[in-house]
């Protein structure tokens, strides 16, 4: 970021914010989605459809690494940008070595965590057999990268938070064009151990993007410096408290994965659970360019609301939530259009797609309005206000979701398994954006 970042956070009209910053951070975000993507898609091309069907259900664990990265780098970014938008270096120069030292901490706890539970959390989801077999090899493996990867993902978030989203965009994109070149190799090379090789492929990719991240804040970055490796009180307390509803939308995502998947596998036995896990290979990825949008709106917001410019960040959402919206119609047309061409990107047998479409049709239904909900989390994280984006998700991916995914199949049908995210989704789209405008109505009068 340089010195004249902050006059264009405070100055620039929100139309040019919105491809400045955005698209940069739509491309990052998709690079990081590729990681996984490709993983499943080379598995399931080279291996079998078991594969991919192992490393997709596997990724619901791995997200407990995403929500300590989201943790900590949200909480860490919003913290960032204001302190730009006040002119506050005392709180700039105490983020980094508050950083590193949360990142080794909880790294190492996930580590052992993720090694140790793997085979109890597959059979947990219904796993059995060769997809149990092959996710836990592929776990052992990644869990071992965790340090790495949380680094990376959080330092992205952080330094997009000063606005260095072509930064990140340039070193995520160089970790996942890696990884997809060394997939396909590892795995052929590895033979019978293929499974390790796409582990490895991931582990290796995270190893040099944290390097190359290190290397940016190290040698590159205008505001954030390496200082002291401690833990900041002032710090800490308000990176939780802000980052812990992005933490809380990963893990729970973890745990709502973890319900469709024992669902899916209950009521469809391994052809749903297979199709649940290409649909939800795409669905994560689909997801990805909206948090990519949210990075970019993220450091206009917290700077403008540190710098009590209330109007700007009324107009900063709006055109944010408009471009958020057409975003997430690049995913919903397809998914609603074309459903057997995406699912057969995973080599997925022809009888599970062909009787698996109105499913997959039913899961997108709502995502056209996903863009919303995104960005409705990302203005109470920026603004500091960790109490409403919590609230939101956990009546989202907890307290309404759990309910209704265990007793709608028992009521309405099995194919109640494929509709009660959607459905629940909706209603908290509608819940947050109420609270947003509420919130924009009180800055009107400030």
């Amino acid at each position: 970021m340089h010195q004249d970042m902050k006059t264009q956070l405070l100055t620039k009209s929100p139309k040019e914010l919105l491809f400045t910053l955005a698209v940069p951070g739509i491309v990052g975000m998709i690079v990081i989605g590729l990681y996984p993507f490709m993983d499943g898609v080379f598995a399931g091309r080279i291996i079998g459809d078991y594969a991919m069907s192992a490393i997709s259900i596997s990724m619901s664990l791995t997200i407990l690494n995403g929500g300590i990265s989201a943790l900590i780098g949200v909480g860490s970014a919003s913290i960032l940008s204001r302190a730009i938008g006040k002119g506050d270096k005392e709180t700039i120069d105490k983020i980094f070595g508050n950083f590193c030292y949360w990142i080794i901490m909880f790294s190492a706890i996930i580590t052992v965590f993720g090694i140790v539970l793997a085979p109890h959390f597959l059979e947990m989801v219904g796993a059995k057999g060769d997809i149990k077999i092959m996710g836990v090899r592929y776990l052992r493996i990644v869990f071992l990268g965790s340090l790495f990867v949380n680094f990376a993902q959080a330092g992205n978030m952080t330094m997009r938070g000063e606005g260095a989203l072509k930064q990140s965009m340039l070193i995520m994109g160089f970790g996942a064009v890696l990884n997809i070149v060394l997939d396909p190799i590892l795995m052929k090379i590895m033979g019978e151990n293929a499974i390790e090789g796409a582990a490895m492929a991931t582990v290796i990719s995270q190893i040099v993007q944290a390097g190359l991240t290190f290397h940016y804040f190290l040698r590159k970055s205008e505001f954030v410096k390496m200082h002291k490796i401690k833990k900041y009180k002032e710090i800490y307390g308000e990176m939780f408290s802000i980052g812990s509803s992005a933490m809380l939308m990963q893990i729970l995502f973890a745990v709502q994965q973890t319900f469709l998947f024992k669902q899916a596998f209950a009521y469809g036995g391994d052809k749903w659970g297979i199709l649940m896990s290409a649909t939800m290979r795409l669905y994560m990825f689909s997801f990805i360019p909206l948090w990519g949008m949210s990075q970019g709106l993220q450091p206009v917001i917290g700077a403008n609301y540190g710098a009590n410019q209330y109007k700007r960040v009324r107009e900063t959402m709006n055109i944010f939530m408009y471009g958020a919206t057409i975003l997430a119609a690049v995913s919903w047309i397809p998914a609603m259009v074309c459903p057997e061409k995406l699912l057969s990107l995973f080599n997925i047998r022809s009888e599970i797609i062909e009787a698996g479409i109105i499913n997959f049709k039913m899961f997108y239904s709502a995502f056209i309005l996903y863009g919303i909900m995104i960005m409705t989390l990302t203005f109470f994280q920026s603004i500091g206000d960790g109490k409403k984006a919590g609230m939101i998700v956990l009546l989202r991916q907890l307290i309404l979701f759990i309910p209704l995914i265990l007793l709608l199949p028992k009521v309405c049908g099995k194919t109640a398994v494929w509709w009660a995210a959607p459905a629940v989704d909706f209603t908290m789209i509608v819940v947050g954006f109420i609270l947003q405008q509420k919130s924009l109505s009180k800055m009107k009068k400030n």
